[in-house]
């Protein structure tokens, strides 16, 4: 039965005798309390109680107790949410724990462009543009690895997207290979402007592409397709990429570094658009002659970290779509993996000792996260439509992050690449894709990943095997972050998880698909009598089970 606020108006008490809040009349006398020792976690199902979370009297008569409340959607139907409230019988003064939660600001029109591009691979539904010349490369015949391409000094042309907003829109550009190596043919536009890389900047590029950024994201997820045999990845730096936002766009909401368009690859379409493995990108513009300014340091430093972004999207087309004739990824694990490769291009310079570029690689993952952390209740795990921004791909990469931490063999670079390559060598996604690749259902890796957002690196508390990152101790990785790589990246933990008496909870807000609403604790003293909770839709209705809701709780002491 749907149990209403009006339903409860008359109640004060609960049923185990706390004073209670009207909402928590719903309570009824067959819930049990909770009673969790240290370090021992549960989900609750609000169903089969109606709501009402009883958290048993503590027992301890000198130990204080002390819970960790994370409300969650557990569905793994992309973007389902809900409203929920967490309130307890206190009156709501003004020392309550009265949490208020941001709207998520919209993607941006660059965020929603490099979204149409995934969700374009999960269709299939490629455009077709029309009248256009053929590539100079015939799309029937394959170009052999000694042939005419693969030389300094060879010209093409190319279809290239042209708006962001409309993808039949092209431009055909004529360009030049400048640089070739075993892995790598780099084309620059004709009519590049002026004051540019030069040929020094393009054989660097050139040679971290082929030396490090490809075995990086090969040896992690699996080998390209190669439908031109030329046994090379081809690398366009376009006018066009830049012309995609104007300066006004460019400076209020960002630009496009660079893109893979899986239309050139696809069968369906390849013969219609460049008939190759293709990654687009910016050309250096200092004088800002086609949108905003991107000198040659600010593209000799981005391209790199968005090539081994966009590769990772390439490789995954071609293991799920080319070789097993399945599904595209979902855009949101997609997205996760392609942010995970950007931190192992990360890893592999501060090896080498290039503390520099490793923060190159790395910044942009731990600044989204940190947007994710400050506010995870607008944000969906699970999503496909309107999603995309900076938190949701903070959240992205961290759950893929916590997943190799979790489920490879150990923390060594060859057992996280054997365990990234059977996410990506699978014909599963998504939800199911998680689920069978750890052997561990999707709502309970999820749970675990919420809970170890607080409490992996807790001081004074040592956290569980399963709710641990390995690899990142995020409380000291921020604020050492913010002073060497980017004054952006925030300088203390930014998750919050506000305090007091149990049943001082008051917070209401939204919970999303995989992601948790807020993070809240609740607190005991010793010999302190049980206490009650209400686990509701914001207007104190049940919640609906399409929603899957859940609310964490992990003692923690």
């Amino acid at each position: 039965m749907r149990r209403t606020v009006a339903a409860a108006i008359l109640a004060t008490i609960a049923c185990n005798g706390d004073p209670v809040a009207p909402e928590l009349a719903a309570c009824h006398s067959t819930v049990q309390p909770i009673s969790l020792a240290v370090a021992a976690d549960t989900a609750i199902d609000p169903g089969p109680s109606g709501g009402c979370v009883i958290f048993a009297a503590n027992t301890s008569a000198t130990d204080s107790a002390e819970y960790l409340l994370v409300p969650q959607s557990a569905a793994t139907d992309a973007d389902v949410h809900s409203s929920f409230k967490l309130a307890g019988g206190a009156p709501i003064l003004s020392g309550s724990l009265v949490a208020a939660q941001r709207a998520a600001a919209p993607p941006s029109p660059v965020q929603q462009f490099h979204d149409r591009l995934r969700l374009m691979e999960q269709s299939g539904d490629y455009p077709r543009p029309a009248g256009a010349p053929a590539p100079a490369a015939p799309s029937g015949a394959a170009v052999q690895s000694a042939g005419p391409g693969d030389t300094v000094g060879n010209p093409r042309t190319f279809k290239v997207l042209a708006n962001l907003l409309n993808s039949n829109m092209f431009t055909m550009v004529n360009a030049t290979a400048l640089s070739v190596g075993q892995r790598i043919i780099l084309y620059v536009d004709n009519a590049a402007p002026a004051n540019g890389l030069t040929t020094a900047d393009y054989d660097k590029l050139r040679s971290d592409f082929d030396t490090l950024l490809y075995a990086v994201d090969t040896v992690a997820f699996g080998r390209e397709s190669d439908i031109d045999a030329n046994g090379r990845v081809i690398v366009l730096m376009s006018n066009v990429v830049n012309r995609l936002v104007t300066e006004s766009q460019c400076v209020n909401s960002g630009y496009v570094a660079g893109f893979f368009f899986a239309a050139d690859i696809a069968p369906s379409s390849r013969t219609q658009w460049n008939n190759g493995e293709v990654f687009y990108t910016v050309v250096a513009d200092p004088s800002a002659t086609l949108s905003c300014a991107h000198s040659v340091a600010q593209v000799n430093r981005v391209v790199p970290v968005t090539f081994i972004h966009e590769f990772q999207h390439m490789i995954s087309f071609n293991q799920h779509v080319l070789i097993r004739g399945g599904g595209a990824e979902t855009l949101w694990m997609n997205e996760g993996l392609s942010h995970y490769a950007e931190e192992l291009g990360g890893r592999v310079f501060r090896q080498a000792g290039d503390n520099t570029r490793y923060c190159e690689h790395v910044r942009g993952d731990v600044y989204n996260f940190g947007e994710y952390l400050k506010n995870p209740g607008p944000v969906a795990l699970v999503g496909e439509t309107g999603i995309g921004g900076l938190a949701d791909r903070g959240a992205y990469w961290a759950f893929v992050r916590y997943l190799v931490d979790q489920y490879a063999a150990d923390t060594t670079i060859a057992a996280a690449g054997a365990f990234t390559r059977q996410l990506v060598q699978t014909n599963s996604t998504g939800t199911n894709n998680v689920s069978q690749r750890t052997g561990t259902p999707f709502a309970t890796v999820a749970r675990r990943w919420a809970l170890a957002n607080w409490v992996s690196d807790l001081p004074g508390y040592t956290a569980p095997a399963r709710l641990r990152y390995k690899t990142w101790a995020f409380r000291s990785a921020f604020p050492a972050l913010n002073g060497s790589c980017a004054a952006s990246i925030p300088a203390t933990f930014p998750l919050a998880a506000p305090g007091g008496p149990g049943n001082a909870n008051n917070v209401t807000g939204t919970i999303y698909a995989g992601s948790a609403g807020t993070y809240q604790r609740a607190l005991q003293e010793p010999s302190g009598a049980q206490f009650t909770l209400l686990f509701s839709e914001a207007t104190g209705a049940l919640l609906q089970t399409f929603v899957v809701p859940r609310l964490n709780v992990l003692r923690i002491r």
